[in-house]
Parts: C-alpha cells; structure tokens; sequence
C-alpha cells in the first residue's frame, strides 16, 4: 500500500481543482441574451416604398447578426436585447422602388446608405441599459460597387460588435 502514497498529494490538488472550475449548484446557468428587432420612427411611414420584403430582410439579417456576435463572445448572457431600426437606407434601388419608378436603375443608381438602431439592453439583473448607433456612407463616391444594402449590413455588424465589448451608444 506505501508505493500509492505519493498519489495522495496529486489526487488531492486535482480534487480541489475541479471543484474550484465546477459551477456552483445553487447558481443557474444563464442562458443566451434573447434579442428582438422591430421597425420605428420614420422607417415605419417608408417601408411601403422601400418594400416590405426588403424591410424584413434587413430586420432578420440584424437580429441574426447580434444573435451570432454576442454567442461567439458570449457576451450580454441572460439578457434582452431590444432593437428598434428606426432608419435604413438602402444604398442602391430596392425592389420595390425600381417597380414604383420605372427607368430607375438597380444598377446605375446609387445612394447615401446607412441605418440607425435604437434600444435597450435588460440585463440578467434587471437594469435597463439604453443602445443607440448610427452609421451612413460618408461619401456617394464609396458606394461604387456596393450590394443594395451594403452600409445597412455594416451598420449592423457594428453594432453587434459594439455590443459584445459592452458599448451600447455611440454618437
């Protein structure tokens, strides 16, 4: 029985290091913030011109894309992102606006593109966090190129971003 002896220590350490990493039984494990996206301020008299199937695009596409950043940094856990799009510019022709205006080119015509995104963060423990961002084209000489929704899409991956490092409002 003496050769285990040395064991003892070493099984000991291992012992106390698990329990050190263990999750302790009296607390829940939180869960994946939940994140909601809807349409306010002037964007919902615009969603009739820009398309009501673009509009939704790009609200699923936000959602999907703080939903993915804050897994990946497991950031925010337990909390209720709330988002509101309260603008969006597409940075070329939707659909619709193409069918409204015949002669406006999907191709040719470019735009400013952009969006803003207000909200609230409800954190696990209740406090009531505001979110504001904002982001635009600089300059209609950028937008050579782009996808109709190129600015929003960035607008949006920043904002996640921004969310995930815990920076809520920018100007």
């Amino acid at each position: 029985m003496r050769r285990f002896a040395f064991f003892a220590p070493l099984a000991a350490v291992m012992a106390v290091a698990a329990a050190a990493q263990a999750e302790p039984a009296n607390q829940p494990r939180l869960s994946a913030p939940s994140v909601t996206v809807t349409i306010g301020g002037d964007l919902i008299e615009d969603v009739d011109k820009l398309g009501e199937r673009d509009v939704n695009w790009q609200i699923d596409d936000l959602k999907q894309t703080v939903e993915r950043e804050l897994a990946r940094s497991g950031a925010l856990a337990g909390a209720q992102v709330n988002l509101v799009v309260t603008d969006l510019k597409p940075n070329r022709p939707t659909m619709q606006q193409s069918i409204d205006r015949p002669g406006l080119s999907i191709f040719d015509s470019v735009s400013i593109g952009g969006a803003t995104i207000e909200g609230e963060v409800v954190t696990a423990d209740g406090k009531r966090l505001p979110v504001k961002y904002s982001r635009y084209s600089n300059s209609i000489a950028d937008v050579f190129g782009y996808n109709t929704w190129e600015e929003a899409d960035r607008a949006f991956d920043r904002l996640a971003s921004n969310l995930s490092r815990g920076r809520l409002v920018s100007r």
